[in-house]
Parts: C-alpha cells; sequence; structure tokens
C-alpha cells in the first residue's frame, strides 16, 4: 500500500551525551527543554525517557510548521550537551486488506480466533519466485488463476479414468472426476458431480490478489503448476509417486524433463493404509532431497492419521484441519502423525434439502467451476476438508521459501510448527503443533519483530567434527534488562547419530545452560527441536552461543541454523 503523506512533527527525540546530567535525570531534561522553550518561543515540554535513554520533548500547540520545527532542533543541536536531535515520525501497516470482492468471507485468513493470521506477512513477501505443484485433479480455466499459473503435466495414465482419451501429456486440464452410478468406483462409492478439486486447493494458494474480483490467495506471489494424478475413480500411487518426482525436478522414465520444478508440493489427497508405501516414501524422500516441502492432507475420517497415507509418510508435513471457531473439526483426521493444524473449514448440510449447505460462511472459499460433469463456467464455493487445510501450509511454506530462499524443508517445517499456537477451541486425539501463524513464521525466519518476541538466528554452517567441540554465536542488541524466563532456543544439528551429541547454550557471560545430554542408545539422526531455558538471570545483550560437543568418534555433522526468541 502507498504510504500516507507525512503528518505533521508534533514531537522531537532528544538525545544528550553520555555523562552530562540531562541524559540521567528528568529534572535536568525538562529544565533544559524549558530554555529551549524560552530561546525558541514555543511551547515545549519534557514528556518521558524513552528505553533507550532519549528524551520525547513535545512541541506544544502551534508548533506544526515546518519551520517551528527546524528552529526547535536547531536550538537543541547547537546546545553542547546534545548528541542527536530527530523528529518522532509516524509509522504505517504496510498490508493492504485486498479490494477482492470475496476477501471479507475468508476469515481462514484474518480472523484472530481460528484464521492463519495471513496479511501481516504480506509486509515482508507474497511468495514471489516460488512454485507450487498442486498435486490433484487438475486445472479448470479461471481468470482468478491465469496470471499464477505455469505448464503442468497430467499422470493419469489410464485413458479411462482421465476422460481426455490418452495416458500421459502435457495438459492438466480437469476433465471432471464425476461418478455416473454408486458403487461405479468401488462398493461404497457414490454417484456424483467433478469436484474441480485441483482448482480449489490452487486459489488458496495462489489466486491473483487485489484485482477487484473473487478470493485472495495466500502467496499470490507464487506460482501454481498444476499436476494431474485425480480423475475418475481418484488415482493411482503409481502415477501419484511420478508425479511427485516430476514436480520436484527428478526424472520421470518417458515424460520430458520439468522446465519449472516446484520448491513446495500440495498433496490434498490420500487413501487408508496403515503404513506409507515404498513407492510413495522413494518419491517424497527424492523431492525433499531436491529442496522442496512436500505437504499433505491428514485425512477427513475422523480417525487416527497413522492410518492414512500419504499423511503418515516421513518427510511431509501432515495437515489436521480446524473450524471456524479454532476447534479441530468433526471430520479431521488427528493423532501423533499430525504436524501441525490450518483452518479447513466446518459447514453444516440441511436435513430437508440434501446437497444444501446451510453455513457456507464457515467454509474455504475459493476458486471453482460450475459444470455438474465436464468444465463450465467459473465461480467460487465454499468447500470443508484436510484438503482445504493443507493448501493453507503450501501457500505459507512459499512464503517462507521466498522471504528466505536457503531455507530447507527441514527448517520451514521446524519454523511453521515453532510458530503455531495452541487452538483456542478443542482438539480430541491430538492436532500437532497448534494453527499455523503465517506472520509470526515468516517474521521468525526473517529475523523480525512478532506477537511471540524478537527472533535473532544464526544460519551459518559450523561443522562438527568427531571428538570435538564448536559454537555459533548470535550477538543480542537492541533489547534493556534481563533475558526471559522463558528464552526460546531454536536448533537445527544435521548429524548421522545425534546420540554423539551434548548441546549447550552459553550466555553472554559464559555460563552454560545443558539443552540436551549424549546418549548412547539415540541412534537417530539429528536435533530438530525447540528448548526453553530460564535465562532470567542473564542480561539480554551481549554475544551468545551454541555449543555442540561431539563426544564419540565415527559420525559428524554440521550446526545448519539456530536461533534464539526473545
Amino acid at each position: 500500500m502507498q504510504t500516507p503523506a507525512a503528518a505533521p512533527v508534533e514531537k522531537v527525540i532528544v538525545t544528550y551525551k553520555a555523562r552530562t546530567a540531562e541524559a540521567t535525570s528528568n529534572d535536568a531534561a525538562r529544565s533544559d527543554t524549558s530554555a529551549k522553550a524560552q530561546e525558541t518561543g514555543e511551547k515545549l515540554s519534557f514528556e518521558r525517557r524513552l528505553a533507550g535513554g532519549a528524551a520525547l520533548v513535545d512541541l506544544g500547540a502551534g508548533a506544526e510548521d515546518k519551520k517551528d520545527l527546524a528552529e526547535v532542533m536547531a536550538a537543541f543541536r547547537a546546545d553542547s550537551s546534545v548528541a542527536a536531535v530527530e523528529p518522532d515520525i509516524r509509522a504505517y501497516p504496510l498490508a493492504v486488506t485486498p479490494n477482492d470482492t470475496d476477501y471479507a468471507k475468508q476469515w481462514d485468513l484474518f480472523e484472530a480466533t481460528g484464521g492463519m493470521n495471513v496479511p501481516a506477512a504480506w509486509d515482508k513477501t507474497t511468495g514471489g519466485g516460488v512454485t507450487v505443484a498442486v498435486i490433484d485433479t487438475g486445472a479448470s480455466a479461471h481468470s482468478d488463476l491465469t496470471a499464477n499459473t505455469i505448464g503442468g503435466y497430467d499422470f493419469i495414465s489410464s485413458p479411462a479414468d482421465a476422460r481426455d482419451g490418452n495416458g500421459r501429456d502435457a495438459d492438466p486440464r480437469d476433465e471432471g472426476d464425476w461418478n455416473d452410478f454408486d458403487a461405479e468406483c468401488d462398493p461404497d462409492s457414490e454417484a456424483g458431480p467433478s469436484s474441480w478439486h485441483g482448482t480449489h486447493v490452487a486459489g488458496t494458494i495462489s489466486a491473483a490478489t487485489n484485482n477487484g474480483k473473487g478470493v485472495a490467495g495466500i502467496a499470490h506471489g507464487a506460482k501454481v503448476q498444476h499436476v494431474r494424478v485425480l480423475g475418475k475413480c481418484g488415482g493411482s500411487s503409481a502415477d501419484i509417486a511420478d508425479a511427485i518426482t516430476w514436480a520436484s525436478g527428478g526424472s520421470v522414465p518417458g515424460v520430458p524433463a520439468n522446465p519449472n520444478p516446484a520448491k513446495v508440493l500440495n498433496l490434498s489427497l490420500g487413501g487408508a493404509s496403515s503404513t506409507c508405501p515404498s513407492v510413495y516414501r522413494i518419491a517424497i524422500d527424492g523431492a525433499v532431497a531436491r529442496g522442496a516441502t512436500v505437504v499433505v492432507a491428514a485425512g477427513n475420517s475422523n480417525a487416527d492419521t497413522a492410518g492414512f497415507t500419504p499423511a503418515n509418510c516421513a518427510n511431509v508435513i501432515s495437515v489436521a484441519s480446524t473450524s471456524r471457531e479454532g476447534n479441530r473439526s468433526y471430520y479431521s483426521n488427528f493423532g501423533t502423525a499430525v504436524d501441525v493444524s490450518a483452518p479447513g473449514g466446518e459447514t453444516r448440510r440441511s436435513t430437508d434439502t440434501p446437497g444444501t449447505v446451510t453455513t457456507p460462511q464457515n467454509g474455504i472459499w475459493s476458486t471453482l467451476n460450475s459444470g455438474l460433469t465436464t468444465p463450465s463456467a467459473e465461480n467460487y464455493k465454499p468447500y470443508q476438508g484436510t484438503s482445504m487445510a493443507a493448501p493453507h501450509i503450501a501457500g505459507l511454506a512459499a512464503l517462507l521459501k521466498s522471504a528466505k530462499s536457503s531455507l530447507t524443508p527441514a527448517q520451514i517445517e521446524s519454523a511453521i510448527k515453532s510458530n503455531a499456537r495452541p487452538l483456542p477451541g478443542v482438539c480430541s486425539g491430538g492436532c500437532g503443533a497448534g494453527i499455523a501463524d503465517a506472520a509470526k513464521t515468516v517474521a521468525a525466519v526473517t529475523g523480525g519483530s512478532t506477537g511471540g518476541g524478537t527472533v535473532f538466528s544464526n544460519a551459518a554452517d559450523v561443522t562438527i567434527t568427531d571428538n570435538a567441540t564448536v559454537t555459533s554465536p548470535i550477538t543480542v542488541t537492541g533489547r534493556s534488562g534481563a533475558a526471559p524466563a522463558a528464552l526460546k532456543v531454536d536448533v537445527d544439528i544435521k548429524h548421522s547419530y545425534r546420540g554423539d551429541l551434548v548441546v549447550d547454550l552459553l550466555a553472554p557471560d559464559g555460563t552454560a545452560y545443558r539443552l540436551k545430554n549424549a546418549g548412547s542408545g539415540d541412534s537417530a539422526a539429528n536435533v530438530l527441536a525447540s528448548y526453553t531455558v530460564n535465562a532470567s538471570s542473564e542480561t539480554a545483550n551481549g554475544t551468545w552461543k551454541l555449543r555442540v560437543r561431539d563426544a564419540a568418534s565415527g559420525d559428524t555433522g554440521y550446526i545448519d541454523s539456530w536461533s534464539l526468541t526473545f
């Protein structure tokens, strides 16, 4: 948004030189202000001492034009006891409320109770430079998506399921996924219209924003790449695995290389399985190794996510759904396999008129198509599901990757989880780290200030060698007084045998706070954790260090990144 015209300056900030009476005594500063008032003829008054030691001086009524301000500042500058004087200028929020006509319906982006605090993140990033692959039903034409859509691929190998008369091709258009009759696909399937599911998912991630129509996308500066895997009767794991590989820049036999590999993959799909199939595991691990963050819907069976795949696979961000009131949505899967939650909506249907939604305002509004079977006119409608929750996290992942391109998938996942907030409502069974907070997470990775504090970080790699001790410093400035009683320490250490490692936080005075002990039975890799330290006896400002000691031989690694939240 355009910054408003400068408002009249009403106060000035005077910094006195150290060891002068005015620098430490309010009475002396007040007396000096009175002297300057007599000198300039203005009604100056000492208002208060600022945290940094400067004096705030009110110019008084009448001293509102540039000439008066210049005279007052000149008087202070001419004083040998004054180090600096500057106007007390105003700042304004830079985020703009989008003019998209349905933005007011998007409670999931901005409402304090159930929303994800997205608009405040747009001050820092809108996702520019990042491609998000929507591995789904493909794309139906929509003017609110056209500008942010790049070429994708159709991976449905069965012409009958694809409904396009051929197998795999470079055209990811959604031909419809309707069922003609009950049990057409399996004994439990029901006849129904096309969902245009991939189009709805894409709108949440990257619908054009501030264009005077429709809805706003979370990462509206990003590009969406449709990778079609779901058609009539769903999609096969073989096709989906190949799509994951291709979307992330991997090689698939018989398919041209992806010219625009995605750094975020959204999979709002799944099926029942007590384990992660190896075909998924290999594809997902490969995608993550190529630097892609993989986001997966937890499932809509009101059951433990551990029984549904690919949500139960390792190396993914598994997303549960929450309602407008901040509860776990009644249909959402849950459990220890869930990493984080996001708005997925919770609507109710009429018992008198089948198919009629009685609370559309509580769903997730996005781009859609009005065709019952084949494509027709574009429109917008509310859906609900973990399929709607997942693209909220995919959009956030795109914002993070755009704000800091060096972030790895593990760091993106850690940042999202570390900065989530507890559900304000009820969650039975486990909803991961809580509801994701977009603005807080973006601020955390960019070192900005958030409602949860100011984040100081160091992302420079420090090699950890056998039987050696290394440190990584963070210099904290601008924090007066003591450190917090709940100082948050986020650690990302890459190591092939984390049981070898002893990890400490060193305060500026050298005091050590143990974060992790070595453990001979802990053979897992990497330390990706968030610790809380009572550092209230320490001065906040100064150089803090993360100290890592490798207490054994045979395995090595490095400090990838770490941060302190004050």
